[in-house]
């Protein structure tokens, strides 16, 4: 039986890419958007081309009602997830702490830890064995600024990613025994839109010339590292944090 993706930002950037890949490794893909309909619908078209059924839908992650209606219709036009990527991610806006705005906080917490949690427990409710579900995947995505800290930028960022990464372990622990594999990606910086639209473009440049591979990841670097945590050939893998980030 054809498995099912659901992939949260997917529009764009690495969601993008891991949903392109979800299709080209024979997934059916439901595209989650907040903003860009016309980009989904591109992810779409790539998705199709690839003979894999694919659906689009608009839902911000950080509300819940939203969250459970985009689970609704990925039940009813593809079916249940086997997969869930929760990619959907804000910087919020580059700047030290003291000055960060209140609004950028929330906004990056909403979004990176609470937009995850919401879309975490839908998919649970589906994939749990001991709820009539046959089991699944859970990848989170996380952020090298975990451990760096990002001081002068994305402090609180770097808090946002913290918290996924020790939900991911708690929560791996927590439902490995109903079927569920858990696990996150911890990213190094990747050539996406994000950080010119955080007013940082330069960003990507300068972590580059420090990165020990001498440049930035693509986000198919990204995507390949998702989609092997999802396969069968990690089947033994929960709980982990892999790090994809050129050596930093």
């Amino acid at each position: 039986m054809q498995r099912v993706a659901i992939v949260t930002g997917a529009s764009r950037g690495i969601g993008r890419a891991t949903a392109v890949l979800a299709a080209r490794q024979g997934y059916k893909v439901c595209i989650n958007y907040r903003d860009d309909a016309e980009a989904a619908r591109s992810v779409r078209a790539l998705c199709e081309s690839l003979q894999a059924p694919a659906t689009v839908f608009r839902a911000d992650v950080a509300n819940p009602q939203e969250v459970a209606a985009l689970f609704a219709h990925c039940d009813n036009t593809l079916g249940t997830p086997d997969l869930l990527v929760n990619n959907a991610g804000v910087i919020g806006q580059a700047s030290r702490l003291e000055s960060l705005p209140e609004a950028a906080l929330r906004t990056t917490f909403d979004v990176n830890v609470y937009g995850t949690i919401f879309c975490t427990q839908q998919a649970i409710r589906r994939m749990s064995m001991p709820r009539g579900g046959a089991g699944g995947v859970i990848i989170n995505l996380s952020s090298i600024a975990a451990v760096q800290g990002s001081p002068n930028e994305y402090v609180h960022y770097a808090a946002s990613k913290a918290a996924i990464e020790t939900l991911t372990i708690g929560l791996a622990k927590e439902v490995g025994p109903e079927g569920i594999r858990v696990n996150a990606i911890r990213a190094g910086t990747t050539d996406t839109e994000i950080h010119a639209r955080s007013g940082n473009p330069d960003r990507p440049r300068m972590v580059a010339e420090l990165a020990p591979l001498r440049r930035i990841a693509t986000p198919d670097d990204i995507a390949e590292a998702i989609m092997w945590l999802a396969s069968d050939r990690a089947g033994f893998a929960s709980g982990a944090i892999l790090s994809i980030s050129g050596g930093l």
